[in-house]
């Protein structure tokens, strides 16, 4: 038989492929991609991703349930259309740090929404764990000269609040599409959401270089497509808090890639803080696999 224990933690690997891979998003973007377009690349990963997924499917939202369709447009308003597109805003005004540090508060969030809508209290241990994510995530990244870009604070941490949101939803409103029709249709309404932002506030793509279209293919295939598929079949099988949680390996991912490829270094008290974020993972995910949490 079966052991069913070993389940959410096989789940949990799985769902956290997504934020490994949105861990190359600052890397892409600054290596890859023109500089000063954030609403572009944004459109650019999710809409083609969308259409793809939604053609490949061919499952439709039924008509006549209105209820759905809201619940639809607002779940891609909060995961696709405005995350999308705050994240590049500050992936082109922050250092990644800054950025990530404030990323970090998501699963805080997400269990504040649990408690007050759901009247879930998160287990101590979760909590503890969460706040010492975010400890973890500034040692590992932030620098004593690092850069407050105001409007890009605001943009992070806008966006944290909106994917925190969409998560705790997402889990909340299940529809009865199959995960990867879901996940199409939500990346095909944020990409139109998107589409009319980016062709009024960002300037025309120059010429794109073989590199240039490379980044946009990275971002829409693994970033969006794959990334996204992952994420949200591990919203219908794990507690929100959970999944929650394993975005912080995007920016630890993000700090190993800027190591191994850039050059970038890391002194002492970095690789201290990313012990203390992977152990934060480790111990949200004991801790929401318990039965109680279940």
């Amino acid at each position: 038989m079966q052991d069913t224990r070993s389940a959410p933690w096989l789940d949990a690997l799985t769902t956290a492929v997504g934020p490994v891979i949105w861990g190359s998003t600052y890397i892409v973007t600054t290596e890859l991609l023109p500089p000063d377009r954030p609403f572009t690349a944004a459109l650019l990963r999710t809409l083609p991703a969308g259409l793809l997924l939604v053609l490949w499917c061919r499952r439709w939202p039924a008509w006549g349930d209105w209820t759905g369709w809201r619940r639809l447009v607002v779940l891609a308003a909060l995961n696709i259309g405005v995350f999308q597109a705050l994240l590049f805003v500050a992936a082109y005004r922050l250092p990644g740090g800054v950025a990530a540090v404030v990323g970090a508060i998501g699963p805080l969030v997400v269990m504040g929404l649990s408690w007050a809508m759901d009247h879930r209290r998160p287990p101590a241990v979760a909590l503890a764990a969460g706040a010492l994510g975010v400890l973890g995530m500034a040692a590992l990244l932030l620098s004593p000269g690092a850069r407050w870009d105001m409007v890009g604070v605001a943009a992070a941490l806008v966006g944290t609040l909106c994917m925190a949101a969409g998560t705790f939803w997402s889990r909340r409103w299940r529809s009865d599409l199959p995960v990867l029709a879901f996940t199409g249709w939500q990346l095909l309404a944020g990409g139109i959401m998107l589409a009319p932002v980016a062709w009024l506030v960002d300037p025309p793509l120059p010429p794109l270089t073989a590199a240039n279209v490379a980044g946009y293919v990275y971002l829409s295939v693994a970033g969006a497509l794959l990334a996204y598929a992952l994420w949200f079949r591990g919203i219908a099988r794990l507690p929100s808090v959970a999944v929650s949680s394993l975005g912080l390996l995007s920016p630890v991912t993000a700090v190993v890639l800027g190591w191994a490829l850039l050059g970038q270094s890391m002194r002492g008290i970095s690789l201290v803080g990313m012990l203390v974020v992977l152990g934060s993972i480790l111990a949200v995910q004991w801790a929401m696999s318990r039965p109680a949490a279940a």
